[in-house]
């Protein structure tokens, strides 16, 4: 029986690559998008069944998870949730509101969407839910606690996930990228351009000398260690299809570097290092 995965997040990136990744393996895809154009293309351009999932927008998971299963006649062999985006900015400077926000795309949307695919799960015995985390998910770093704090929760609820599973026939898993080449950097400056007020910020100088150029790609500069998206994705081929996946995939040396260094150093030792970034 052909195999079958969700993916969400698939105009572009990770999620882009992994769908075309399953397909030429032989999967059977469906890949969403937020935006209409974007699945419309997917579909025209690839063949990629398709359905419009919003994380943002709760009607949008239950009616695409619904298309999902007509497309595969009701199975569910692997979800895959992607698609998040970042605030870079100081922690001082997120309104609670772009908190909340950030929230309901990075990891309530994926628990709403993870619910509806379990009791597909349980009913076969069998299936996967696979989380695109990040080395942000179990290290902070500056100006990132919005995205820092959203993935720390996912890190959090999925390691539970895993516990309760036991037994079931089902497996949580978590991807955990390092710096990966991908648009997170073009959405993080739509989003710091709808929330954040730096201009009256007490780090005013390292947004307009650091962050925004940073963001805005006059001067992008390539972070240590960066991959491209493939190598996500055949992370998340391997979770999917290891006879007995782990409970993480790291990706990129960075994290691995990064999870040394949390259970190997002191406190203070591990923030100077963090700093430097």
């Amino acid at each position: 029986m052909r195999r079958s995965i969700l993916i969400t997040g698939c105009s572009s990136g990770i999620g882009f690559d992994s769908a075309l990744k399953f397909q030429q393996r032989g999967w059977q895809v469906i890949a969403s998008c937020r935006n209409a154009e974007d699945a419309k293309f997917l579909n025209n351009t690839y063949g990629l069944d398709i359905v419009c999932i919003d994380y943002e927008k709760p009607a949008t998971i239950e009616n695409g998870f619904k298309e999902a299963l007509a497309l595969t006649g009701g199975r569910l062999d692997v979800l895959f949730n992607n698609g998040a985006y970042a605030i870079l900015a100081a922690v001082e400077d997120v309104p609670t509101d772009a908190l909340r926000a950030i929230f309901e795309a990075n990891f309530f949307g994926w628990h709403t969407l993870t619910r509806l695919a379990l009791p597909v799960m349980f009913a076969q015995k069998s299936g996967r839910i696979i989380q695109n985390s990040s080395v942000l998910g179990f290290a902070a770093m500056r100006f990132r606690g919005a995205y820092v704090a959203s993935k720390f929760a996912l890190e959090g609820l999925t390691d539970t996930l895993r516990l309760e599973l036991d037994g079931s026939g089902v497996h949580a898993i978590l991807i955990e990228p390092g710096p990966i080449r991908t648009k997170i950097r073009e959405n993080a400056f739509l989003q710091f351009n709808k929330w954040i007020n730096w201009q009256e910020a007490r780090q005013k100088s390292t947004y307009q000398n650091k962050l925004i150029p940073r963001l805005s790609m006059e001067n992008p500069g390539k972070d240590l260690f960066e991959l491209p998206a493939a190598s996500v994705s055949e992370a998340v081929w391997k979770a999917s299809t290891a006879r007995k996946p782990r409970a993480r995939y790291r990706v990129t040396w960075a994290t691995t570097l990064m999870m040394l260094t949390k259970r190997l150093t002191p406190t203070w030792l591990a923030d100077n290092i963090s700093k430097r970034h």
